[in-house]
């Protein structure tokens, strides 16, 4: 289960990974559940590059801090971006699905529903509606953690491309909108088991299935964001593991 990755750090990553213009602030480099983090989705139709032209006006995005509280710091200083097809967005990592009755009940769900099995997402009452809608996102990051339970102890790993460039991890978005107009936009991350994977196979609990993010070719990334739900789910496969390298976090 994927509960940390780690956010580009360097504007210009998001413009050479992503295509798309970085935002104002780059955020925390280390994102855990129910803390902001950016995500990449579909606009259909979108027109040239540009950007909100009244940055007076408050975004209607709520995202959670560690203790639970509003915070509106990223979504403040770092307006929605918008390329052709392609806007970068703000929210919080671990879905609050549109039904959640309440704030409290959105809170002890969100940091459960990090990940999602490619498998059920289209049966899954947390994940069903939005995937059926076609709220699916990119997560643009520079790795992703795992333990390592082989020295006989957890170890975190960190497990970036071998090349070095960004990752785009497959997702889907929401927003949940609750009394006196409280909304908060949150995101997920989709992932595939990986019991054969050469790599992945080593992390996570021993005997328990292993799953690993989906992360996208850079030439699907459109394709996975505008197509129909069934068509999209032709994504959703394991990246190459020669692609990959792992190393033990400090």
């Amino acid at each position: 289960m994927s509960t940390h990755y780690e956010s580009l750090q360097q504007s210009a990553a998001y413009i050479d990974g992503f295509g798309i213009e970085a935002p104002t602030e780059l955020g925390a480099k280390d994102i855990w559940p129910r803390k902001p983090g950016f995500f990449i989705r579909h606009i259909p139709g979108a027109a040239a590059p540009t950007l909100f032209e009244d940055s007076s006006h408050p975004l209607p995005i709520a995202v959670g801090d560690a203790d639970g509280q509003a915070s509106r710091d990223l979504v403040a200083l770092s307006p929605e971006l918008v390329l052709p097809q392609r806007r970068l967005c703000v929210g919080q990592f671990g879905l609050v699905p549109a039904w959640v009755k309440s704030a409290s009940d959105a809170k002890l769900r969100s940091t459960k529903l990090v990940n999602a099995r490619h498998e059920t997402v289209t049966t899954s009452n947390n994940f069903r509606d939005a995937w059926l809608s076609g709220q699916r996102c990119i997560v643009p990051m520079m790795a992703f953690f795992e333990d390592d339970f082989r020295p006989g102890k957890a170890v975190p790993t960190r497990i970036s491309r071998i090349d070095g460039k960004p990752m785009g991890a497959a997702g889907v978005w929401c927003r949940w909108v609750g009394e006196a107009d409280e909304e908060i936009i949150s995101f997920t991350l989709l992932t595939v088991n990986a019991n054969s994977h050469a790599l992945m196979h080593r992390y996570q609990n021993p005997g328990s299935e292993k799953r690993m993010p989906v992360i996208l070719s850079e030439g699907a990334y459109d394709a996975y964001l505008s197509a129909r739900p069934e068509k999209a789910k032709e994504f959703m496969r394991p990246f190459a593991a020669e692609r990959l390298r792992a190393n033990p976090w400090q």
